[in-house]
């Protein structure tokens, strides 16, 4: 896999097919990028587990806070490294003894661990390396695009929305082979998640 480049395809499968991600790192300050990321996650439908031994047995977001990834009593399909890229390889090697093991082993923005990277692709885990979920999904769904910001997704096709309160687009959108993007058939109902 190339780390420096991943295509939309290979982020959005991600994205659709993982339902319970740990976030090792996060921080209980609501102005940190790890709470936020772990919020907009949250309100996006998956189950996010915050891993953090400094809050371990408290909550953050209404979520039980667990010291390691060997603590969390359910599996996980996902875990979101928000930690220096010095400590990725420990925590994916953490990740490899879980059972059962995680699909996908995510490094949030500016961190990148080759050697971490190919261990888990060894185990036949999917990597992502200095990229952010919250940013790929709402780039991805189009959301970004609210803000101004060129999500270099195009399409003619109205996204569908999904969730209540402030408004929500859904990921099942695909590239086409001329690389637009497209709606899908699969229509996601409120608060169905991922």
């Amino acid at each position: 896999m190339n780390h420096d480049s991943y295509p939309d395809s290979y982020i959005r499968g991600i994205l659709n097919s993982v339902k319970t991600i740990a976030m090792v790192g996060l921080s209980p300050k609501d102005n940190r990028p790890s709470y936020l990321a772990f919020k907009y996650l949250l309100d996006r439908g998956y189950h996010m587990i915050p891993v953090n031994p400094g809050q371990a047995g408290r909550e953050i977001l209404g979520q039980k806070v667990y010291a390691t990834l060997s603590d969390i009593p359910e599996p996980i399909d996902m875990v979101d490294i928000f930690r220096g890229s010095q400590h990725a390889l420990p925590i994916v090697e953490e990740a490899l003894t879980l059972k059962p093991r995680p699909q996908v082993i995510w490094m949030q923005l500016t961190v990148r661990n080759d050697a971490a990277a190919a261990k888990a692709e060894a185990a036949g885990l999917k990597v992502v390396m200095n990229r952010c979920p919250k940013i790929e999904y709402g780039r991805l769904s189009s959301e970004i695009s609210w803000m101004g910001v060129n999500s270099r997704t195009l399409t003619s096709k109205k996204a569908q929305l999904f969730g209540k309160g402030v408004q929500r687009m859904s990921l099942n959108r695909t590239t086409t082979a001329g690389g637009t993007t497209e709606a899908t058939d699969r229509a996601q109902k409120p608060g169905e998640g991922h």
